[in-house]
């Protein structure tokens, strides 16, 4: 019996000669060749015939399709194309940079090719003109390129010494901490999620790098400044079809834009914030001048929110700050006046004590009937704003905006703050449909104290000093009595005996979102005041984030405060993280407590600070 074979070697001929067809005895056919072969052969001459596709493709192909070679069009409801993180880049001196006089650009425009009639966004009023400005432009000479690690601040630039303490040091390791992970996993794009090594887009206008630069700039991290600066100058773009939200991008873009300008002297960021800027005018163009909440910031078309026919209240009265200082800053009327309009009209409404429902309606121009009053989400920032717009303008003894805020901090006392029964503990609650009490305060509510005693350093009467004195203490004792000593989302107050407890949290409010506002109210208790103490509640706050929301690749918000071993983690690091709760920290625990001198700059909502002007 004929042993079976096992393996068979098959050397094919090696030769320059044409094969002849029709010499069968010659050769064996390819075919014939491939039917001798084990299994075993023919399984591995297919993963290596795989294997070369596969290398072609990738070494060959796919490094010549890549889309960013060939177009720079952007198809943001498909896909954000955002550039590649580059190590090494240039640096500029201010030398290289050729002013271009804004006044000119305005005088000037470039012409843009003719639409049809029904595609030109209607003027309301004042004929608003969305002025396209042409970028600045930059002489590359190599003699003048600063070498690696050395950068000149430019003409008007704010000096900041970087950290002179422990505290401030690790803050700043926090920031780089959260910084590399960003840089690696999101470059480009607006949040980080740093377990899940990846991103969360929401207006794909790189949120996080542009909220983050003024901290940069104030924690003197050069390199880190200029990383985000090249990539902003290069590839943060406006002209793409992409719909935004006028009251996040104005707080968190525009203003993050403008106060990288003021503190770095940088006309890069000006002009950018002004080529935004005019993107979203055509949002003010409504009925009643009250701004629709979003448009498209390519076709320039506004409309009211997709989920209700009505703004948020804050949404509308939260931008006059960053649209006064950017027309100021490029010598274009236009901006505030638009945003002046909005303040007038809300100051002719009716309203409760001063307090504003947390709807209005942009066609109208009225609050929503019934609507919930609160100084938390959908309303906080109105309150804020009528105090910083006085300051922002000279403090004018006879501003409606100044009489607006004492009237409304009167119906606050009258009609929204409750004392605990046991522990005394002093809160804001809401009036469910303009009308009834409910003991809930979210955690944006702890902007408050800070805010009236800003006030109160301006002027504003004692009853003011108490209630922030007051308010402070509480929120202080919502992180402090959870677990985790970080606060809830929303906390609860006792009323009648019906909790265990003065202070409660639901399970539903329980997580924690990287949230500044009270650090916020710490830093001005402390820049104010001077008193240490403040920053020693901060460092205990600051330990807590450390301890319970660092991972890997970041920070992330959690979603149980009420528990140390099950804080379930949400894979989400917001701009703001960087943008306002880490430079509130940093500046709490300042040797110097005017590092930013609070005589001359006041913070937007998104911790952005802007000159004050003396008209």
């Amino acid at each position: 019996m004929d042993a079976k074979i096992e393996h068979v070697s098959v050397i094919l001929p090696v030769s320059n000669d044409p094969i002849i067809v029709g010499n069968v005895s010659s050769r064996k056919s390819l075919k014939r060749h491939w039917n001798q072969l084990s299994r075993f052969q023919k399984n591995l001459a297919c993963i290596l015939l795989a294997g070369m596709c596969i290398f072609y493709i990738i070494f060959f192909v796919l490094p010549f399709s890549d889309p960013s070679r060939s177009s720079d069009t952007i198809d943001p409801m498909e896909h954000i194309q955002i550039a590649p993180f580059k190590e090494r880049h240039e640096r500029f001196a201010s030398a290289m940079v050729k002013e271009i006089k804004l006044t000119d650009s305005l005088a000037n425009p470039p012409t843009e090719e003719a639409k049809p009639a029904d595609q030109q966004p209607e003027a309301n009023l004042m004929q608003l003109e969305i002025v396209q400005n042409a970028p600045k432009e930059i002489v590359d000479n190599e003699e003048n390129v600063l070498e690696e690690n050395r950068r000149v601040p430019f003409a008007g630039a704010k000096d900041f010494k970087g950290p002179t303490n422990d505290r401030q040091r690790a803050v700043v390791e926090a920031v780089q901490h959260s910084w590399k992970g960003y840089k690696e996993y999101a470059w480009g794009h607006d949040n980080l999620k740093p377990i899940s090594m990846g991103y969360s887009d929401w207006f794909g206008l790189g949120l996080t790098l542009v909220d983050s630069l003024d901290t940069l700039y104030i924690m003197d991290l050069q390199d880190e400044f200029d990383e985000a600066r090249t990539w902003i100058e290069k590839y943060l773009k406006f002209d793409v079809n992409r719909e935004v939200n006028l009251f996040e991008v104005t707080i968190r873009v525009v203003g993050g834009l403008l106060s990288a300008y003021h503190l770095s002297g940088d006309r890069m960021f000006l002009d950018k914030a002004v080529d935004l800027g005019n993107r979203l005018l055509p949002c003010f163009d409504s009925p009643s001048g009250i701004p629709f909440s979003d448009v498209n910031i390519g076709s320039l078309a506004a409309h009211a929110p997709k989920w209700s026919p009505d703004s948020s209240t804050s949404e509308v009265t939260t931008i006059q700050l960053e649209f006064r200082d950017l027309s100021r800053s490029s010598e274009n009327p236009v901006f505030e006046k638009v945003a002046s309009r909005v303040n007038l009209k809300i100051h002719e409404l009716d309203k409760n004590e001063g307090l504003v429902p947390i709807f209005i309606n942009a066609n109208t121009g009225q609050f929503r009937n019934f609507a919930t009053i609160s100084l938390g989400a959908r309303a906080d920032s109105y309150y804020e704003y009528l105090l910083k717009q006085w300051l922002q303008t000279g403090k004018k003894a006879d501003d409606y905006l100044i009489e607006d805020y004492q009237k409304s901090i009167r119906g606050v006392l009258n009609q929204l703050v409750r004392t605990t029964p046991n522990e005394k503990h002093v809160y804001i609650g809401e009036l469910l449909n303009g009308k009834d009490f409910k003991p809930k305060m979210d955690h944006l509510t702890c902007y408050l104290p800070g805010t009236l005693l800003l006030g109160y350093k301006n002027g504003m009467p004692k009853t003011h000093l108490r209630l922030a004195t007051d308010l402070l203490e509480t929120c202080y004792q919502t992180y402090m009595k959870q677990p985790t000593q970080l606060a809830p989302e929303i906390s609860y107050f006792n009323v009648n005996g019906e909790s265990e407890t003065d202070i409660y949290v639901k399970t539903n409010d329980a997580h924690n979102l990287l949230r500044p506002e009270f650090i916020e109210s710490l830093y001005y208790f402390y820049a104010i005041t001077g008193n240490r103490t403040y920053q020693d509640m901060g460092w205990t706050i600051f330990e807590a984030f450390n301890r319970y929301t660092k991972v890997k690749n970041g920070y992330t918000s959690i979603g149980n405060v009420k528990s140390p071993l099950n804080t379930r983690p949400r894979d989400m690091m917001e701009s703001f993280w960087l943008g306002e709760t880490l430079k509130y920290f940093y500046l709490l625990f300042s040797d110097d407590r005017n590092e930013i001198d609070l005589d001359k700059y006041v913070f937007n909502s998104e911790a952005h600070p802007l000159p004050m002007r003396e008209v």
